[in-house]
């Protein structure tokens, strides 16, 4: 394994250090956790904190999204692993400042269990928490235990309609229905071109033969849908598409947010190709891709693949998704 790498077992603190000092005009790491990454000044502002978290080698997910007008603090854990509940707990600590928090994660086991752990303690301690998880992954699941689906890329519509809400001085239950309805309307799907390799291991955690591809891939190397021979990108471009449309099963046209990631290893180029294709079914369709975001958003380390999310967008999903902010993963200055 050839990677700039120092020790494989420290390497998610020496990715918050760099991190930090990186963007240190705007995210700071908390002084009650190093595992904790926040916003300057973040409970300074009186207002709904944001909080999520989740396993490291996802980047700019989850800690690239810390800082104006989106999240708060995240909890960071290590490489495709749950963070702790003291994690998440002192992350909730961090952004709240006496308005409650809301918590916005992807719906894994271990994130679920810790967060729960981590709400528990913040209310003994008087903090009012709630909670939404992504469940974005429509390859994870059937549409009939869509309750059970992952948060892949998805998740950031959530966290950027949230913190919009938060800063225009939405309550709790404002900022907690908007993450659900950015939620509930949010689709994804993921194509694998080859492995990724975790740092500790230093070998690829699974195979994907030359010449093929995975259909339905999950972020952390979870199995697919289909494995089967690579195809053009106009036609895996087609495939991705339709699958989402269906699950949607839209009546009529629709306007939509589209958030096209790379994997970890995929050119931007490639990524253009892509979705030249995409715009073009989703035209035919009837549906209009009005917001759209290319490059890498959520990653899965070194995966060569790529993930498509749409989200049904209505006035309030535009307006906070068109809300200015400015962190390290996306930024959008007013129009």
């Amino acid at each position: 394994m050839q990677r700039f790498i120092n020790n494989p077992d420290l390497i998610v603190d020496d990715l918050i250090k760099g991190y930090v000092k990186a963007h240190k005009g705007f995210i700071e790491k908390s002084a009650k956790n190093d595992r904790v990454v926040k916003r300057k000044n973040s409970s300074e502002t009186r207002k709904v904190g944001i909080v999520t978290g989740g396993g490291s080698g996802h980047e700019p997910a989850f800690l690239g999204y810390v800082g104006e007008n989106m999240v708060d603090a995240v909890a960071v854990g290590e490489v495709f692993a749950s963070p702790p509940a003291e994690a998440f707990y002192d992350a909730i600590i961090e952004a709240d400042s006496g308005e409650g928090v809301a918590c916005l994660f992807g719906n894994y086991a271990g994130d679920n269990m810790n967060v729960k752990m981590a709400i528990q303690m913040a209310e003994e301690e008087g903090v009012n928490v709630k909670f939404v998880t992504a469940k974005d992954d429509i390859a994870s699941s059937l549409k009939e235990t869509s309750h059970r689906r992952h948060g892949i890329a998805g998740g950031v519509y959530m966290w950027k309609v949230g913190g919009a809400k938060a800063a225009l001085g939405g309550t709790l239950d404002e900022v907690i229905a908007v993450a659900q309805k950015a939620a509930d309307n949010t689709r994804s799907i993921c194509v694998g071109l080859s492995s990724c390799t975790i740092p500790a291991a230093g070998t690829p955690n699974f195979e994907i033969e030359e010449g093929m591809m995975e259909f339905g891939i999950g972020h952390h190397g979870e199995s697919g849908v289909r494995v089967e021979k690579l195809k053009s990108a106009a036609e895996i471009a087609s495939m991705m598409t339709d699958a989402l449309l269906e699950n949607f099963a839209f009546e009529k046209g629709q306007n939509l947010a589209l958030l096209l990631s790379g994997l970890g290893s995929t050119p931007k180029m490639e990524l253009h190709v892509l979705f030249d294709t995409i715009e073009e079914v989703l035209k035919k369709q009837n549906h209009c891709a009005e917001m759209v975001l290319i490059g890498d958003y959520a990653t899965s380390l070194d995966m060569n693949g790529v993930s498509l999310s749409l989200m049904r967008l209505d006035s309030e999903l535009r307006e906070l998704l068109a809300y200015p902010t400015k962190t390290p993963g996306l930024t959008i200055v007013r129009s």
